[in-house]
Protein backbone atom coordinates (compact mmCIF):
# COMPACT_ATOMS: atom_id res chain seq x y z
CA UNK A 1 0.00 0.00 0.00
CA UNK A 2 2.55 2.49 1.23
CA UNK A 3 4.70 1.41 -1.75
CA UNK A 4 1.48 1.98 -4.02
CA UNK A 5 1.05 5.81 -2.19
CA UNK A 6 4.73 6.31 -2.82
CA UNK A 7 4.56 5.49 -6.70
CA UNK A 8 1.71 7.58 -7.27
CA UNK A 9 2.99 10.63 -5.64
CA UNK A 10 6.03 10.55 -7.69
CA UNK A 11 3.94 10.27 -11.09
CA UNK A 12 2.18 13.08 -9.48
CA UNK A 13 5.39 15.18 -8.56
CA UNK A 14 6.64 14.39 -12.25
CA UNK A 15 3.54 15.09 -14.28
CA UNK A 16 3.39 18.70 -12.10
CA UNK A 17 7.61 19.12 -13.23
CA UNK A 18 6.68 18.53 -16.91
CA UNK A 19 3.21 20.92 -16.82
CA UNK A 20 5.70 23.64 -15.36
CA UNK A 21 8.51 23.14 -17.32
CA UNK A 22 6.20 23.59 -20.27
CA UNK A 23 4.17 26.36 -18.72
CA UNK A 24 7.49 28.27 -18.24
CA UNK A 25 8.83 27.59 -21.75
CA UNK A 26 9.11 30.83 -23.63
CA UNK A 27 7.49 31.71 -26.21
CA UNK A 28 9.40 32.20 -29.48
CA UNK A 29 9.54 35.54 -30.35
CA UNK A 30 9.85 36.19 -34.17
CA UNK A 31 12.86 38.14 -35.62
CA UNK A 32 12.59 40.23 -38.56
CA UNK A 33 15.73 41.38 -40.50
CA UNK A 34 15.41 45.46 -42.01
CA UNK A 35 17.83 45.91 -44.30
CA UNK A 36 18.33 50.03 -45.22
CA UNK A 37 21.11 51.24 -48.10
CA UNK A 38 21.13 54.38 -46.82
CA UNK A 39 21.48 55.63 -43.09
CA UNK A 40 18.72 54.34 -41.34
CA UNK A 41 18.17 58.01 -40.07
CA UNK A 42 17.73 59.03 -43.73
CA UNK A 43 14.69 56.92 -44.20
CA UNK A 44 13.79 57.06 -40.32
CA UNK A 45 9.91 57.89 -41.92
CA UNK A 46 9.39 55.23 -43.85
CA UNK A 47 11.40 52.84 -40.80
CA UNK A 48 8.64 54.53 -38.54
CA UNK A 49 5.50 53.66 -41.25
CA UNK A 50 6.53 49.99 -41.11
CA UNK A 51 6.75 49.88 -37.22
CA UNK A 52 3.09 51.75 -37.20
CA UNK A 53 2.22 48.88 -39.53
CA UNK A 54 3.26 46.49 -37.01
CA UNK A 55 1.71 47.81 -34.22
CA UNK A 56 -2.03 48.29 -36.01
CA UNK A 57 -1.66 44.48 -36.62
CA UNK A 58 -0.87 44.42 -32.66
CA UNK A 59 2.55 43.92 -32.44
CA UNK A 60 4.69 45.41 -29.80
CA UNK A 61 8.24 45.48 -30.68
CA UNK A 62 10.51 43.76 -27.89
CA UNK A 63 8.04 42.04 -26.38
CA UNK A 64 6.16 40.29 -29.91
CA UNK A 65 8.54 40.75 -31.72
CA UNK A 66 12.40 42.05 -32.68
CA UNK A 67 13.58 44.12 -35.25
CA UNK A 68 17.03 43.42 -36.44
CA UNK A 69 17.93 46.88 -38.42
CA UNK A 70 21.38 47.05 -40.87
CA UNK A 71 22.22 49.37 -43.19
CA UNK A 72 25.03 50.16 -45.97
CA UNK A 73 25.31 54.24 -45.49
CA UNK A 74 24.67 54.33 -49.11
CA UNK A 75 27.62 52.43 -50.11
CA UNK A 76 26.85 49.15 -52.41
CA UNK A 77 29.78 46.89 -51.20
CA UNK A 78 29.24 46.31 -47.47
CA UNK A 79 25.75 44.87 -48.50
CA UNK A 80 26.47 41.25 -49.09
CA UNK A 81 28.22 41.22 -45.35
CA UNK A 82 24.89 42.50 -43.83
CA UNK A 83 22.61 40.44 -45.89
CA UNK A 84 24.76 37.43 -44.63
CA UNK A 85 24.60 38.77 -41.18
CA UNK A 86 21.04 38.74 -40.97
CA UNK A 87 20.91 34.69 -42.30
CA UNK A 88 23.31 33.71 -39.56
CA UNK A 89 21.04 35.78 -37.12
CA UNK A 90 18.24 33.13 -38.31
CA UNK A 91 15.89 35.64 -38.83
CA UNK A 92 12.49 34.69 -39.91
CA UNK A 93 11.74 37.45 -42.48
CA UNK A 94 14.02 40.29 -44.26
CA UNK A 95 12.85 43.52 -45.47
CA UNK A 96 14.73 45.23 -47.75
CA UNK A 97 15.06 49.16 -48.84
CA UNK A 98 15.16 48.93 -52.37
CA UNK A 99 16.50 47.20 -55.28
CA UNK A 100 20.32 47.02 -54.25
CA UNK A 101 19.03 45.74 -51.25
CA UNK A 102 17.04 42.95 -52.06
CA UNK A 103 19.46 41.34 -54.62
CA UNK A 104 21.99 41.26 -52.04
CA UNK A 105 19.73 39.62 -49.58
CA UNK A 106 18.79 37.25 -52.38
CA UNK A 107 22.27 35.95 -52.90
CA UNK A 108 22.23 35.54 -49.12
CA UNK A 109 19.33 33.14 -48.61
CA UNK A 110 17.01 31.34 -50.58
CA UNK A 111 15.03 29.98 -47.69
CA UNK A 112 14.36 33.12 -45.63
CA UNK A 113 11.11 35.11 -46.70
CA UNK A 114 12.43 38.18 -48.16
CA UNK A 115 9.18 41.35 -48.19
CA UNK A 116 10.63 44.17 -50.67
CA UNK A 117 9.63 47.74 -49.31
CA UNK A 118 9.63 48.71 -52.91
CA UNK A 119 11.36 47.80 -56.45
CA UNK A 120 11.13 49.82 -58.98
CA UNK A 121 11.01 46.54 -61.66
CA UNK A 122 10.56 42.74 -59.60
CA UNK A 123 9.87 40.41 -62.55
CA UNK A 124 12.51 42.57 -64.90
CA UNK A 125 15.15 42.37 -62.08
CA UNK A 126 14.56 38.83 -61.98
CA UNK A 127 12.86 38.79 -58.08
CA UNK A 128 9.59 37.17 -59.12
CA UNK A 129 8.30 34.84 -61.18
CA UNK A 130 5.04 37.49 -61.61
CA UNK A 131 3.46 39.97 -59.88
CA UNK A 132 0.23 37.67 -59.24
CA UNK A 133 2.30 34.75 -58.91
CA UNK A 134 6.09 35.43 -57.31
CA UNK A 135 7.08 31.66 -57.08
CA UNK A 136 10.02 31.97 -55.06
CA UNK A 137 10.84 33.43 -51.66
CA UNK A 138 9.88 37.24 -52.59
CA UNK A 139 7.45 39.41 -52.93
CA UNK A 140 6.19 42.91 -51.10
CA UNK A 141 5.81 45.84 -53.23
CA UNK A 142 6.45 47.65 -56.50
CA UNK A 143 6.39 51.12 -57.53
CA UNK A 144 6.19 50.57 -61.18
CA UNK A 145 3.89 53.37 -62.17
CA UNK A 146 4.13 54.09 -65.70
CA UNK A 147 1.72 57.35 -65.54
CA UNK A 148 4.21 59.26 -62.96
CA UNK A 149 7.33 60.79 -65.33
CA UNK A 150 4.23 62.42 -67.53
CA UNK A 151 2.58 64.05 -63.95
CA UNK A 152 6.10 65.33 -63.10
CA UNK A 153 7.04 66.93 -66.55
CA UNK A 154 3.44 67.99 -66.17
CA UNK A 155 4.29 69.30 -63.00
CA UNK A 156 7.39 71.19 -64.46
CA UNK A 157 5.38 72.43 -67.70
CA UNK A 158 2.97 74.17 -64.73
CA UNK A 159 5.60 76.13 -62.58
CA UNK A 160 7.98 77.03 -65.96
CA UNK A 161 5.62 77.49 -68.76
CA UNK A 162 8.31 78.00 -71.51
CA UNK A 163 9.76 74.71 -69.96
CA UNK A 164 12.05 73.58 -73.14
CA UNK A 165 15.07 71.51 -72.12
CA UNK A 166 14.88 69.12 -68.74
CA UNK A 167 18.07 67.52 -67.63
CA UNK A 168 17.15 63.65 -66.56
CA UNK A 169 19.16 62.46 -63.34
CA UNK A 170 19.20 58.67 -62.90
CA UNK A 171 21.79 55.97 -62.27
CA UNK A 172 21.96 53.32 -65.52
CA UNK A 173 23.02 50.72 -63.21
CA UNK A 174 20.39 50.74 -60.75
CA UNK A 175 17.55 48.15 -61.57
CA UNK A 176 14.41 50.21 -63.44
CA UNK A 177 16.24 53.07 -64.40
CA UNK A 178 15.72 52.17 -68.38
CA UNK A 179 11.95 51.41 -68.22
CA UNK A 180 11.47 54.69 -66.02
CA UNK A 181 13.70 56.91 -68.99
CA UNK A 182 11.51 55.15 -71.76
CA UNK A 183 8.68 56.54 -69.55
CA UNK A 184 10.06 59.47 -69.33
CA UNK A 185 11.15 59.74 -73.45
CA UNK A 186 7.51 59.18 -73.91
CA UNK A 187 6.01 61.99 -71.51
CA UNK A 188 8.30 64.11 -72.99
CA UNK A 189 7.32 63.89 -76.92
CA UNK A 190 4.04 64.91 -75.76
CA UNK A 191 4.61 67.93 -73.90
CA UNK A 192 7.54 68.51 -76.43
CA UNK A 193 10.42 68.79 -74.34
CA UNK A 194 13.65 67.99 -75.34
CA UNK A 195 15.33 65.96 -72.56
CA UNK A 196 19.07 65.49 -71.78
CA UNK A 197 20.27 62.11 -70.15
CA UNK A 198 22.45 62.50 -66.88
CA UNK A 199 24.28 59.59 -65.45
CA UNK A 200 24.92 59.51 -61.58
CA UNK A 201 27.14 56.33 -61.04
CA UNK A 202 29.22 57.80 -58.50
CA UNK A 203 28.86 60.81 -55.97
CA UNK A 204 31.56 62.32 -57.94
CA UNK A 205 29.47 62.48 -61.06
CA UNK A 206 26.37 64.59 -59.57
CA UNK A 207 28.61 67.99 -59.81
CA UNK A 208 29.66 67.13 -63.28
CA UNK A 209 25.82 66.51 -64.03
CA UNK A 210 24.66 69.77 -62.75
CA UNK A 211 27.37 71.67 -64.93
CA UNK A 212 26.40 69.32 -67.86
CA UNK A 213 22.72 70.48 -67.59
CA UNK A 214 24.02 73.81 -67.34
CA UNK A 215 26.15 73.62 -70.51
CA UNK A 216 22.94 71.95 -71.91
CA UNK A 217 20.80 74.92 -71.41
CA UNK A 218 18.34 73.05 -69.27
CA UNK A 219 15.24 74.61 -67.54
CA UNK A 220 14.75 72.31 -64.72
CA UNK A 221 15.64 68.76 -63.81
CA UNK A 222 13.62 65.91 -62.90
CA UNK A 223 15.57 62.95 -60.78
CA UNK A 224 14.74 59.29 -61.27
CA UNK A 225 14.91 56.73 -58.81
CA UNK A 226 18.60 55.71 -57.40
CA UNK A 227 20.32 54.54 -54.12
CA UNK A 228 23.14 56.94 -55.39
CA UNK A 229 21.37 59.76 -55.83
CA UNK A 230 19.05 59.19 -52.66
CA UNK A 231 21.92 59.11 -50.88
CA UNK A 232 23.31 62.57 -51.67
CA UNK A 233 20.08 64.68 -51.82
CA UNK A 234 21.19 67.23 -49.53
CA UNK A 235 23.82 67.70 -52.50
CA UNK A 236 21.52 67.75 -55.35
CA UNK A 237 19.06 69.94 -54.11
CA UNK A 238 21.99 72.52 -52.77
CA UNK A 239 23.24 72.76 -56.53
CA UNK A 240 19.61 72.55 -58.06
CA UNK A 241 19.54 75.66 -56.00
CA UNK A 242 22.90 76.80 -57.05
CA UNK A 243 22.10 76.51 -60.07
CA UNK A 244 18.81 78.40 -60.07
CA UNK A 245 16.96 75.25 -61.42
CA UNK A 246 13.45 74.05 -60.74
CA UNK A 247 13.87 70.12 -59.66
CA UNK A 248 10.70 67.48 -59.13
CA UNK A 249 12.04 64.32 -57.24
CA UNK A 250 10.37 60.78 -56.90
CA UNK A 251 10.43 61.73 -53.47
CA UNK A 252 9.63 63.28 -50.37
CA UNK A 253 13.09 62.93 -48.62
CA UNK A 254 14.50 64.97 -51.27
CA UNK A 255 11.91 67.99 -50.25
CA UNK A 256 12.92 67.81 -46.96
CA UNK A 257 16.45 68.31 -47.47
CA UNK A 258 15.54 71.12 -49.15
CA UNK A 259 14.73 70.30 -52.98
CA UNK A 260 11.87 72.07 -54.56
CA UNK A 261 9.15 69.72 -54.93
CA UNK A 262 8.46 65.94 -55.31
CA UNK A 263 5.41 63.55 -57.00
CA UNK A 264 5.35 60.03 -56.81
CA UNK A 265 4.45 56.90 -54.24
CA UNK A 266 3.97 57.31 -50.86
CA UNK A 267 7.16 55.31 -49.65
CA UNK A 268 5.45 55.84 -45.96
CA UNK A 269 2.52 53.69 -47.17
CA UNK A 270 4.43 51.03 -48.73
CA UNK A 271 6.43 50.80 -46.12
CA UNK A 272 3.38 50.38 -43.62
CA UNK A 273 1.43 48.29 -45.71
CA UNK A 274 4.76 46.35 -45.97
CA UNK A 275 3.68 45.12 -42.33
CA UNK A 276 0.96 43.11 -43.48
CA UNK A 277 3.05 40.94 -45.68
CA UNK A 278 5.22 40.16 -42.66
CA UNK A 279 2.00 39.32 -40.38
CA UNK A 280 0.97 36.98 -42.96
CA UNK A 281 4.72 35.28 -43.32
CA UNK A 282 4.74 34.79 -39.63
CA UNK A 283 1.40 33.36 -39.39
CA UNK A 284 2.89 30.77 -42.02
CA UNK A 285 1.73 32.10 -45.37
CA UNK A 286 4.40 31.28 -47.85
CA UNK A 287 5.93 34.43 -50.27
CA UNK A 288 5.54 32.67 -53.39
CA UNK A 289 1.30 32.85 -52.60
CA UNK A 290 1.42 36.23 -51.93
CA UNK A 291 0.98 38.58 -55.22
CA UNK A 292 3.20 41.53 -55.33
CA UNK A 293 0.95 44.94 -54.61
CA UNK A 294 1.33 48.16 -56.68
CA UNK A 295 1.18 51.24 -54.98
CA UNK A 296 -1.98 53.05 -54.28
CA UNK A 297 -1.22 56.12 -52.77
CA UNK A 298 0.75 59.18 -54.01
CA UNK A 299 1.79 62.35 -53.01
CA UNK A 300 2.84 65.81 -54.09
CA UNK A 301 4.47 68.05 -51.90
CA UNK A 302 6.38 71.90 -52.75
CA UNK A 303 8.86 73.45 -50.66
CA UNK A 304 8.13 77.31 -50.89
CA UNK A 305 11.42 78.30 -49.71
CA UNK A 306 13.18 76.34 -52.01
CA UNK A 307 11.32 78.27 -54.52
CA UNK A 308 11.38 81.66 -53.23
CA UNK A 309 15.55 81.06 -53.18
CA UNK A 310 15.78 80.52 -57.17
CA UNK A 311 12.98 83.12 -57.66
CA UNK A 312 10.00 80.87 -58.52
CA UNK A 313 6.48 81.92 -57.76
CA UNK A 314 4.43 78.53 -57.46
CA UNK A 315 1.09 79.28 -59.34
CA UNK A 316 -1.77 79.42 -56.86
CA UNK A 317 -3.90 76.10 -59.33
CA UNK A 318 -0.64 74.21 -58.58
CA UNK A 319 -0.22 74.87 -54.44
CA UNK A 320 -3.75 73.72 -54.55
CA UNK A 321 -3.14 70.66 -55.09
CA UNK A 322 -0.32 69.76 -52.92
CA UNK A 323 -0.93 67.36 -50.47
CA UNK A 324 1.89 69.18 -48.21
CA UNK A 325 3.20 73.11 -48.24
CA UNK A 326 6.80 73.54 -46.81
CA UNK A 327 6.25 77.17 -45.76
Amino acid sequence: MKKRILLSTIATLILAYVHLAGAQQPKKVPRIGFLGFTSLSGIAARIEAFRQGLRELGYVEGKDIVIEYRAAEGKLDPLPALAAELVRLKVDVIVTSGPSVTRAVKEATTTIPIVMGFDTDPVGNGFVASLARPGGNITGLSVVSPELSGKQLELLKEIVPKLSHVAVLGSSTNPGNSQALKETELAAGAYKVQLQNLDVLSPKDIETAFRDASKGHASAVLVLASPIIESHRTQIADLAAKNRLPAIYYAPEFVEAGGLMSYGTSFADLFRRTATYVDKILKGRTPADLPVEQPTKFEFIINLKAAKQIGLTIPPNVLARADKVIR
